[in-house]
């Protein structure tokens, strides 16, 4: 492995600007979802029409990430992430302002890039700083995630109840993503990040195809949350438009809280069990979202899914760094990529099933597939699932 000589993997900076840096991913993330039912209501789209125009966030973050991963293996971190976020600054006052269609669809693509982009290589970033620190951070990592998606949600939730326009949440957004960004870029690493020469990018196979698909569930069922929840609260449950960000809220504060909580779970807890007890447990609370036609278990069944999903992921993203049937970048961007596309998939999908049925069959569904990642999860080899003490 090969790294400039004066930021080691290892160190507290790279440490720190690790955490920023999924911080800044997961607030750029969910500030949009606020933002989505104006969107709807000032278009006047359909469900389904919604959900092709959806459709554009997840082409832009499956297009950009083989690239980003390739770019992280050849050059580092650094500058990737760097001009992601201002391709996220630059698009995210679009989507908060445009009726045009047109327009719409490219600032999505725009936006899905960069936010793919550093969704992507931050988990390079974080599989490499995790081996070199030799022991559990991951679940870490991903909670600065879950915290970075609370604040974007609550933060732009409470600016748009406060009076604000959208338009001028958006720009408060993009200032404070720059901002966050300048703070992080020391720490990010530069540089070679894989010893040999690979191809640019390489089709999942073997045990990172399984865990990619175990992603593509778990991704579909964040995304939900993300681009439905407040959707479903103002259409199907009657809360008032200012107040329907509090789906994701609830979604992300329980995955916060169990992030946090996770390494210290995860250096305790067979990894197998926290993959199949929380995917059952998601399963439940998205029944309980589909179901039940009251507003408040609608936002605790949210809480279950935020809860029962929290450390999934960053169990399966550790068992990459682990596995020896791909080099790490391009295992990283391969189970990304193929975890994304459950955003790309799942909120247009979602929104055809609402269109002929009904937009709580479409959740219930994504119940069904949460159940079946408990059974996937006994499929992945003890060796990759088993935790390092901390």
């Amino acid at each position: 492995m090969v790294l400039q000589k004066d930021l080691q993997p290892h160190s507290t900076r790279a440490q720190h600007s690790t955490r920023l840096a999924f911080l800044i991913a997961g607030f750029a993330g969910a500030a949009w979802a606020p933002i989505i039912p104006y969107v709807k209501f000032r278009c006047g789209l359909s469900d389904a029409h919604l959900g092709l125009l959806l459709l554009c966030l997840g082409v832009g973050s499956i297009v950009s990430m083989p690239v980003a991963g390739s770019l992280a293996g050849r050059y580092g971190c650094r500058w990737i992430i760097a001009i992601a976020t201002l391709a996220i600054c630059s698009s995210f006052p679009v989507l908060a302002s445009s009726a045009s269609i047109p327009l719409l669809a490219i600032a999505l693509i725009v936006f899905g890039a960069g936010v793919g982009t550093i969704d992507c290589v931050v988990n390079v970033q974080a599989v490499i700083v995790e081996r070199a620190c030799e022991r559990t951070m991951m679940s870490g990592f991903h909670g600065l995630f879950s915290v970075g998606g609370l604040l974007g949600a609550l933060g732009v939730s409470s600016l748009l109840a406060l009076g604000l326009s959208p338009e001028i949440a958006s720009v408060l957004v993009a200032a404070l993503l720059v901002l966050s960004c300048s703070l992080a870029l020391p720490g990010l690493l530069m540089g070679q990040t894989n010893s040999e020469e690979s191809a640019s990018f390489v089709l999942p196979h073997g045990v990172v195809l399984t865990i990619g698909i175990m992603c593509f569930i778990v991704f579909l069922t964040e995304g939900s949350a993300i681009d439905w929840s407040a959707v479903f609260l103002a259409t199907a449950r009657h809360v008032d438009m200012r107040y329907t960000g509090l789906g994701y809220v609830a979604f992300a504060s329980t995955m916060t809280v169990g992030r946090l909580l996770g390494d210290h779970l995860v250096s305790r807890v067979s990894g197998r069990l926290l993959v199949t007890g929380g995917s059952l447990l998601s399963a439940v609370g998205m029944f309980l979202i589909a179901v039940v036609p009251i507003w408040q278990l609608t936002l605790f069944g949210y809480a279950l899914v935020g809860a029962g999903c929290a450390n999934v992921v960053p169990i399966l993203y550790s068992a990459v760094g682990r596995q020896h049937y791909m080099p790490e970048h391009l295992a990283v961007s391969a189970i990304t990529t193929l975890g994304y596309s459950g955003i790309l998939a799942g909120p247009a999908a979602l929104g055809f099933i609402a269109q002929v049925t009904d937009l709580s069959l479409a959740l219930a569904l994504v119940g069904g597939l949460l159940a079946i990642v408990s059974v996937m999860g006994m499929l992945i080899p003890h060796t990759l699932l088993h935790n390092r003490s901390s």
